[in-house]
């Protein structure tokens, strides 16, 4: 036992990437969250990312929407936010 820890190939690319967020944050204005995210995204077509984009801003609304309505509106309101999280999820945004 030599004291040194052995960490695995995704912790290693975990911290470096935290590294690397921190250290770009005032050139880039994203956070490390941010950085996630367009990491996740880069596999995907440009058209593909402005719908993930789109849907970020239109998901929040469409939820407000749902808790604050009742009867065929609240239907119809759930209705619409399923089918926007399951294109956010079918597009692995």
């Amino acid at each position: 036992m030599t004291g040194q820890s052995r960490k695995g190939k995704y912790v290693q690319a975990v911290e470096m990437n935290t590294a690397f967020d921190k250290a770009v944050q005032h050139l880039t204005g994203r956070t490390h969250e941010e950085m996630n995210v367009a990491r996740r995204r880069i596999k995907l077509s440009s058209q593909e990312q402005a719908e993930c984009t789109s849907l970020d801003g239109k998901l929040p609304g469409l939820e407000a929407d749902a808790t604050g309505l009742s009867g065929n509106a609240k239907d119809r309101a759930d209705v619409e936010l399923y089918k926007a999280r399951k294109r956010f999820f079918d597009l692995q945004c």
